[in-house]
């Protein structure tokens, strides 16, 4: 009878963290049909690429649309397996990046401070400035020197958690996140036994 009442409660305590879990998280509400098109499109991109490329998680993968301002939801943890966006948040560009309208630049050389578009994995974590961050490998061209531009996934004290009126505060070309948002992040890449891709595009 104990031990009936041990997996009982077992069972309830995992519920009821899933429950949390599931509140916790920005899902595809609020995302215009529009914005949800082009990400499942960009996600078509990633499953294709890891039909080649087993050795990357093919589950999960991040998608971050640069062309949405940064006071929306523009980063999207997306679901392979329900092929539907789970989460979402608000995510820095690079200082480098801004321009005198709404257009951003881009770039991959060292100093630039800018953003740069393409397939990155997410490597190791490591303890640094900002606390807990992920190294981050350009798989492009067009990122390619991201591990030598130390370019990588972490958060900021500063950094928003909800939608904002005016643009956020811009990072020196890392996706910079918010911390609450970054836990949730940080769960699905220790818990992944492979690599997790990240796709910026504009």
């Amino acid at each position: 009878m104990k031990q009936k009442a041990i997996v009982f409660l077992s069972i309830l305590g995992i519920v009821l963290l899933c429950n949390f879990y599931l509140k916790e998280t920005n899902t595809n509400k609020g995302i215009s049909k529009d914005v949800l098109e082009k990400t499942l499109l960009k996600a078509d991109e990633i499953k294709a690429f890891l039909k080649k490329n087993a050795k990357y998680n093919k589950d999960v993968f991040f998608l971050l649309d640069m062309r949405i301002p940064s006071n929306k939801y523009r980063f999207f943890v997306f679901d392979a397996k329900k092929n539907t966006v789970t989460d979402s948040g608000l995510v820095a560009h690079g200082s480098g990046s801004k321009t005198t309208t709404d257009e951003l630049r881009f770039s991959n050389t060292d100093g630039s401070l800018m953003t740069s578009l393409g397939k990155y994995y997410i490597g190791n974590s490591y303890n640094g400035t900002f606390g807990k961050a992920y190294k981050m490998y350009g798989l492009d061209k067009t990122n390619g020197n991201a591990f030598s531009r130390n370019i990588v996934l972490h958060a900021h004290s500063k950094m928003p958690y909800e939608e904002q009126m005016h643009p956020i505060m811009c990072s020196w070309g890392c996706p910079m996140v918010n911390e609450k948002f970054y836990k949730r992040i940080q769960v699905i890449l220790d818990a992944s036994d492979k690599k997790v891709l990240l796709y910026t595009y504009y």
